[in-house]
């Protein structure tokens, strides 16, 4: 049954093979994608019960024992998060069957989707550090493409900045990874976390542990995020609500990942840092999605928040943060795939992404509306919307730890999130000026609907039905704050 572990990896690159060989046949593509994920999906349920009932789950490839093997580890937080990946990509994938265009349809835009899910899928397995680098590069290739796909100046523009700025990222990866391995003469993340409490981390190793943390904080857009507001705004709806939803959720789960497991032996150096870093984040964030009038921008900035509050739950480091961070990480996937879809839709439907230039959008589109208006309210963290649960949790642990002036800084990112997104709503769909031409509506494909309705049950489900989510969730927290679990699940069978 272990090799149940690797078949969510392995699901999205055969059927990447297989699309190659289809450019030309769209609905085919359309077909064998979707029921692709929706597989994958079945699965990846399966393996949450099988962990829920047998424990963390491992492969070792080839029969080869760790460290000298590949390793790929199921434990409930990684599982989690490749199903909410999963769930995301069947809605950002109805959602582009009729707005993505056929010409870029006919350019291996599903291929590159599911080769974009193979490496966010492998980066939330692998249980080493090297594989944890190619799956980066295989996500990161594949979004290249995808920022570029359709060749408009923008997009050149944009996609030169983000391959540039992950170039240098990936660069320093390799670096860091070559002075760990000199250090303790391993990159499997169990063994290297017994190695690091063996050398007793300090000196060197806090030297090491910086330099991960300007790897993952740059793919996360922590505090280094100048590259994500511009890079966000330029591909189609349904490529942005992917990007928004999975890429920057890599980075923190690698930095939750490294932190809470092989560099959290000296808090007071590590984990201050990345409080720091975070507050800055949420601060920045807020600002930028205050002062803007472009809705791409304000739902970019908002993205930027989130990261910060979730490393600022990563940094309290107790076991009620860290379930707060997996319960508010899960919704955030949810909440930011189904926010940046209802934002394609305003923009499309406005025919411009400029507030002032929109208004009276609830008479045209009220389920638009109010679809909005609710997710805007779970970002907040309304009860019982699917953020209250997390959010209570991390902000408890805050104030358990005594990080009261982090613990603000969160709770006044929560005001501006509201701030924003209600500026957003106002603006679009209840500002009615007389000034502005009238939209005539414009009649959504079935998918479309189907793509927004279903997030938002998700969205709804995560808020009513807290405490069968928490279950789960309370079940990563525990091996991210006791990582003897993880290391004796994969060092130990």
């Amino acid at each position: 049954m272990n090799n149940w572990v690797v078949l969510p990896l392995l699901l999205p690159l055969v059927t990447a093979v297989i699309l190659i060989f289809l450019s030309k046949k769209v609905r085919l593509q359309r077909g064998i994608s979707l029921v692709s994920v929706l597989i994958n999906l079945a699965v990846t349920v399966l393996l949450v019960g099988q962990i829920s009932r047998d424990g963390i789950q491992t492969l070792y490839m080839g029969g080869w024992l760790p460290p000298y093997g590949i390793v790929f580890v199921a434990d409930m937080f990684a599982a989690l998060l490749v199903l909410i990946t999963l769930a995301a990509a069947a809605a950002s994938l109805l959602f582009a069957f009729r707005t993505i265009g056929e010409k870029r349809e006919q350019y291996y835009f599903y291929p590159f989707v599911q080769f974009l899910l193979a490496g966010v899928i492998g980066s939330f397995l692998t249980g080493d550090l090297f594989n944890l680098f190619v799956c980066f590069e295989v996500m990161l290739i594949s979004s290249y493409a995808l920022i570029v796909l359709g060749g408009t100046k923008r997009q050149l523009r944009e996609t030169l900045k983000y391959i540039l700025i992950n170039i240098l990222s990936s660069t320093l990866f390799v670096a860091a990874m070559a002075y760990l391995y000199g250090a303790v003469g391993t990159l499997n993340m169990a063994h290297l976390s017994e190695r690091v409490a063996e050398a007793q981390q300090g000196g060197m190793l806090n030297s090491i542990a910086v330099m991960f943390l300007i790897v993952f904080a740059l793919k996360a857009g922590l505090f280094l995020f100048f590259w994500l507001p511009g890079s966000y705004s330029v591909p189609p709806t349904a490529v942005i609500a992917l990007f928004g939803a999975l890429l920057t959720k890599v980075g923190l789960y690698a930095l939750i990942r490294t932190f809470s497991l092989i560099f959290y032996h000296d808090q007071g150096f590590t984990h201050s840092l990345i409080g720091w870093l975070a507050a800055a984040t949420m601060l920045l964030g807020g600002l930028g999605a205050a002062a803007y009038k472009d809705i791409h921008r304000v739902l970019n900035y908002n993205v930027i928040i989130s990261v910060g509050f979730i490393a600022f739950g990563l940094s309290v480091g107790t076991r009620e943060a860290f379930d707060g961070t997996v319960l508010y990480l899960l919704h955030d996937m949810i909440a930011k795939a189904l926010l940046f879809l209802l934002g394609g839709m305003i923009i499309s439907a406005a025919g411009s992404s400029s507030l002032n230039q929109m208004g009276g959008l609830i008479k045209t589109y009220p389920a638009a509306g109010w679809m909005f208006f609710i997710t805007a309210l779970a970002l907040v963290g309304i009860p019982p919307l699917s953020g209250f649960a997390g959010k209570l949790l991390i902000v408890s642990g805050g104030i358990s730890a005594t990080d009261y002036w982090l613990t603000g800084i969160a709770v006044f990112s929560s005001l501006m999130v509201l701030y924003s997104l209600m500026n957003v709503f106002i603006g679009a769909f209840w500002r009615d000026d007389p000034m502005l031409p009238a939209v005539e509506r414009k009649k959504w494909p079935a998918p479309v609907y189907v793509s927004v309705t279903a997030l938002l049950i998700i969205v709804l489900g995560f808020g009513l039905g807290a405490e069968w989510v928490y279950s789960f969730a309370g079940q990563a927290g525990e091996v991210l704050s006791n990582p003897s679990l993880y290391i004796d699940a994969v060092l130990k069978e």
